[in-house]
């Protein structure tokens, strides 16, 4: 399977991904810890159909050292034990900003205040950015067809 436009050799989406990788690294250096951010990169990327970003976050988180537990749970993470109230927060609040076309007014007050609950404002910055960021790299993918399977963790430096 080839992708129908050559991501990494387009001179504009070169220049757009980088930008893009710009904005994700300001929200990995915040103080959003990264398991949360990859475990809502993959739902995001789950719920998207989008198996580059899946196949590349999980692997990431598993040379993070999350356990194959959690990421084989992710995409049922309402049935499983293995997450935190505020890691549940934030895969609700990826859910439903991933699926903004799926509700009227979007995410839901009460998927806010839960939130709210367990992350400070910067925090909450930084999961708003992450699910916009992951949305990002979900359709470019999807719509060009990337090949997933193949990626090593740390390959984008």
């Amino acid at each position: 399977m080839d992708a129908r436009l050559n991501l990494f050799g387009n001179p504009l989406l070169g220049t757009f991904l980088k930008h893009l990788n710009s904005a994700g690294k300001v929200i990995g250096d915040s103080a959003l810890s990264a398991a949360t951010q990859e475990l809502v990169k993959i739902r995001a990327s789950q719920i998207n159909g989008c198996g580059f970003c899946t196949d590349m976050h999980t692997k990431d988180a598993a040379k993070a050292g999350e356990t194959s537990t959690r990421l084989n749970l992710v995409a049922v993470w309402r049935e499983a034990t293995v997450f935190t109230d505020a890691e549940r927060a934030a895969l609700e609040l990826a859910e439903q900003g991933t699926r903004i076309a799926d509700a009227a007014g979007g995410v839901t007050d009460e998927a806010w205040a839960n939130a709210a609950k367990y992350y400070d404002e910067e925090q909450l910055a930084a999961l708003v950015s992450i699910i916009a960021v992951i949305n990002t790299y979900n359709r470019l993918n999807v719509i060009v067809q990337q090949p997933a399977g193949d990626y090593r963790p740390g390959q984008f430096g």
